[in-house]
């Protein structure tokens, strides 16, 4: 029977949940890396053995940590022999893919601007989100802030920087979200191994057809009402973008108001809010088998960052957008103010397709029935900031 691994990164460090295909009766797996963030976990599709985890302190700074048995041992990558796993003194982790800070021409690559308009050179500060290649368990991509992408080819022993997005001739007009100025999102065209999409808080999506050398903006149709030009072509808060692996030209978003569709790889975007009582959210995720399923968790408003009236709901498309219905079985009630954040929630692949989210309040829901039905399989955690699902045989 088919089993899952469900890879919770926290606040306080990361946990793995696993169960077999029936996923009633769940094991708790954890803490690693207590006390230190883990922003984002994700395993490789090559390799169910391998796992990703970006790791980061204010304290001792940014580290990526890999499994080579689905979680039950971690190396860190990029260590000389015997240097010690952790770093011996505040703010000096190895942060070996970060050197290149320069443009091929020598001069400083500046990413974004301050609010009075002057320009903020680039600096690094965590990694958002690891996407393991689809094909080689050694190849790795990591978004970061400031907002860059990185490559490793090695298992993350070194890393190179694909400049080209960094260097966009748009990004001294990229703005940092309340939350910084990451690559959040990375989507990985399963049929095209060219083309890549990212998305970045707050400048927008962007896409590549060369494999990172250069990069388009892919923001027409989106909106913005914060911005002195709604419609411009970079500086929207994209929360997040998901697709189908089948239908890799089609693209849903969650944005910063707005829940938003693209059928032809970004080029083009329209509003699919429809019926959702409120359009404000960060999380948007596609279900496994049905490519016009869609789930998202509306959140009240931007300033207020916790269900409507303190329900906790799911809702659901079954039409690709426009027509939403609320998830509400098994989830609180009433007097629940818990968010969800961008990264926080995934989907499985077995026959009858799991969903799963986590919350900042530490609970960790599941659907084993495309969202009909919801039931808590962990509670009590450090806030959760993401959630990934490994389907394994």
């Amino acid at each position: 029977m088919s089993s899952v691994r469900v890879l919770v990164g926290t606040r306080k460090g990361a946990f793995i949940l696993t169960a077999d295909g029936k996923r009633k009766d769940w094991q708790v797996s954890g803490p690693w890396f207590a006390g230190w963030e883990i922003y984002h976990m994700k395993g490789s599709e090559a390799d169910p053995g391998r796992i990703y985890a970006s790791q980061t302190s204010g304290w001792f700074g940014q580290l990526v940590q890999r499994s080579d048995d689905g979680g039950a041992t971690w190396h860190q990558p990029g260590l000389k022999p015997g240097e010690p796993e952790m770093p011996a003194f505040p703010n000096k982790a190895p942060n070996r893919f970060l050197y290149d800070t320069s443009s091929a021409t020598g001069k400083p690559l500046r990413t974004h601007q301050w609010y009075d308009g002057t320009q903020h050179p680039w600096e690094f500060k965590r990694v958002w989100h690891v996407e393991p290649s689809l094909t080689d368990p050694d190849t790795v991509y990591a978004g970061v802030e400031d907002a860059a992408l990185f490559r490793s080819t090695d298992g993350g022993e070194s890393w190179q920087e694909l400049s080209g997005l960094r260097g966009h001739g748009t990004g001294p007009q990229w703005q940092p979200g309340a939350g910084g100025m990451g690559v959040h999102t990375i989507l990985l065209d399963a049929g095209n191994a060219q083309r890549m999409y990212v998305a970045i808080s707050a400048a927008g999506a962007f896409r590549t057809d060369d494999g990172g050398a250069t990069w388009k903006p892919i923001n027409r149709g989106l909106k913005s009402g914060f911005m002195p030009k709604p419609d411009a072509e970079v500086g929207h808060c994209v929360h997040h973008v998901a697709m189908h692996r089948a239908r890799p030209e089609v693209l849903f978003m969650q944005k910063h108001w707005d829940v938003m569709r693209s059928d032809d790889a970004g080029e083009s975007w329209r509003e699919v809010s429809g019926n959702l009582p409120t359009d404000f959210g960060f999380v948007i995720d596609v279900h496994a088998h049905e490519p016009e399923t869609l789930y998202v968790v509306p959140i009240k408003s931007d300033s207020e960052h916790f269900p409507i009236d303190g329900k906790l709901r799911v809702y659901r498309s079954r039409t690709g957008g426009d027509e939403w219905e609320a998830l509400a079985k098994g989830l609180p009630e009433r007097d629940c103010y818990v968010n969800v954040l961008r990264d926080a929630m995934a989907v499985d692949r077995l026959d009858a397709c799991g969903v799963y989210f986590g919350t900042t309040g530490g609970q960790v829901y599941a659907s084993a029935d495309g969202g009909d039905t919801w039931m808590p399989i962990v509670r009590d955690l450090p806030a959760v900031l993401s959630v990934e699902v490994q389907t394994l045989n």
